[in-house]
């Protein structure tokens, strides 16, 4: 079977949950949660969850668990909380609630940002792996990040990714 052939199997709508990240933000003004939403939906995707929590490790950790355990839930996105500043603590959250990490998630984002941000792409440690049979992407907080991340790669792959993983 081509790629091609592969690819048109692909799930056509997906359910995804927002997650938030942030310790100053509010549902109102999540411009960056809001943003994602509006990408998702202008791609036939279904937002079936957004929410915004705080930074703090547990937290983080304790909401990814109990959206990876809702059946409706097929591809989770976080924004914020990986920077390098003390309290950004998402990835240290979720990454070890990973069974696979897609490493070159980071990679391609990184390359697609190089053109905007220079070498300061480096800063952004986001990155995306499964698990429970749902993707997880976790974003930068900053919406032009999560416009990137979203339009240019989430939209493209994750039905492709959700079929593989409902195999």
């Amino acid at each position: 079977m081509s790629h091609e052939e592969h690819k048109a199997k692909a799930h056509k709508t997906v359910n995804f949950a927002i997650v938030t990240i942030s310790s100053t933000r509010k549902l109102e003004n999540d411009e960056s949660g809001n943003l994602i939403k509006r990408i998702l939906e202008r791609h036939n995707h279904k937002v079936i969850i957004h929410t915004v929590i705080p930074d703090n490790q547990e937290i983080i950790k304790g909401h990814i668990k109990d959206l990876i355990s809702k059946e409706d839930v097929e591809a989770i996105i976080t924004n914020g909380g990986t920077g390098l500043a003390k309290e950004d603590l998402t990835i240290e959250a979720i990454r070890p609630l990973f069974e696979k990490e897609l490493t070159g998630f980071n990679s391609l984002l990184a390359q697609l940002s190089y053109e905007s941000i220079g070498p300061s792409t480096i800063l952004s440690r986001a990155t995306a792996g499964t698990a429970n049979k749902k993707v997880i992407f976790c974003l930068p907080g900053s919406p032009k990040a999560c416009g990137l991340a979203v339009g240019e790669i989430i939209v493209q792959e994750a039905g492709h990714i959700v079929k593989h993983l409902s195999d």
